[in-house]
């Protein structure tokens, strides 16, 4: 699950990480209202979407009045932004961020993360804030700085020390920088998540380091333990058919192509989709309907897949050991009838009870395109869709 700016430094607060003062506003008029309880003389209004570069969108504005701060809030609110970390999709401003308008002298960047390659927890620091750190890795890999948290130990004052120094930071900063890691590692560990990204944090013109701009994700698989990290889920930032999926436990992710899948099982699921290119075609979705798909899963896959008007085909790939054939036959016979199908729907059965499962397909008659095996499948899929 991905937080808001505002979400995360509450987050930051609530573990001694420093953050500049600040509040959202749902309009214009709360906006002005959250600089005059600021007070002082320049503010920022930072609109709220789950993705960075919204700076070079124009979600990140410098106001020096009142009246700034009214125009700035005005300009994002009730407005759709895109950048590039959006993939091609316009996420909606509901709220904007308005907070003091910090003095930087410098700008470093600082994240935590679950490192797969060292089956550990890592920080990854470099003295080159406020830009894309791969751009940093690319042009000087020297100026990035990477500490391996041992499992058993944890996070030492030590590691936290050489990073600061190796940066360039002053024994006052380093001392600081220390106290921010161990706060970042124990709510990395507390809040069971998956990234934490401090972009810049900054060093202010009086000396001291704030986290002014940070991104946080969450462990969907631990988010049971989280009720108050839930509670936090902004379903306006997620594809509607994504959200949708969770309710009713289905894996789904929206692609580009125009041929639905229904698939159980996430490798048969990547597996069709290859299949489906090398015939030529494009998916429109991955989707997982899960080992032990059940009719009413079938149909509220059904319903997910048929929200897109561009998905022309539907191929439908199931294979059938935990979950027999022929309770999926009914569920897609149940679902095609319900969402009152018209597109076609090609179908390639295996496992336990398949016969009957053909069977019940044959019989329904309904326009289902039955096929031998998975290339088969995909090569009538690809042709219903032309």
């Amino acid at each position: 699950m991905n937080f808001h700016e505002y979400q995360a430094k509450e987050l930051f607060a609530q573990y001694g990480i420093p953050v500049p003062p600040g509040q959202i506003a749902h309009s214009p008029e709360a906006a002005v209202e959250v600089a005059k309880t600021l007070g002082g003389s320049q503010w920022m209004v930072k609109a709220q979407i789950h993705a960075g570069g919204r700076g070079k969108a124009g979600g990140v504005k410098f106001c020096k009045s009142l009246e700034d701060v009214r125009e700035a809030a005005a300009s994002m609110l009730g407005t759709r932004m895109a950048t590039y970390q959006t993939a091609g999709r316009a996420l909606p401003v509901n709220l904007v961020l308005v907070t003091d308008a910090s003095d930087i002298a410098r700008e470093l960047y600082l994240s935590v993360l679950v490192d797969r390659d060292a089956k550990a927890v890592t920080f990854i620091a470099s003295k080159h804030g406020g830009v894309d750190i791969e751009q940093v890795a690319r042009e000087t890999p020297e100026d990035i700085h990477s500490v391996v948290v041992d499992f058993v130990e944890g996070l030492q004052p030590y590691q936290c020390r050489q990073v600061g120094f190796a940066m360039g930071l002053n024994l006052k900063q380093v001392n600081q920088l220390t106290r921010i890691m161990l706060g970042l590692f124990k709510l990395f560990n507390e809040k069971d998540l998956s990234l934490v990204e401090l972009n810049p944090l900054a060093v202010l013109a009086d000396g001291n380091l704030a986290a002014l701009d940070g991104k946080v994700n969450s462990d969907d698989n631990a988010e049971f333990r989280h009720p108050e990290l839930a509670a936090m889920r902004d379903l306006t930032q997620e594809d509607p058919a994504e959200a949708a999926a969770v309710q009713h436990n289905l894996n789904y992710v929206t692609m580009d192509g125009n041929i639905g899948c229904m698939v159980n099982g996430a490798g048969l699921a990547m597996a069709t989709m290859d299949v489906i290119k090398l015939a030529g075609g494009e998916p429109a979705n991955f989707l997982d309907v899960g080992g032990g798909a059940t009719k009413e899963r079938v149909i509220e896959a059904f319903k997910l897949i048929t929200s897109s008007d561009k998905v022309k085909a539907i191929l439908i790939n199931i294979f059938g050991g935990i979950v027999r054939c022929d309770m999926i036959a009914e569920g897609i016979i149940a679902a095609v009838k319900e969402v009152g199908l018209k597109i076609p729907v090609v179908v390639r059965l295996q496992g336990t009870n398949v016969e009957r499962g053909r069977e019940l397909l044959a019989k329904s008659g309904l326009a289902i395109t039955p096929a031998d095996d998975l290339n088969d499948a995909a090569q009538k899929a690809v042709a219903a869709a032309k």
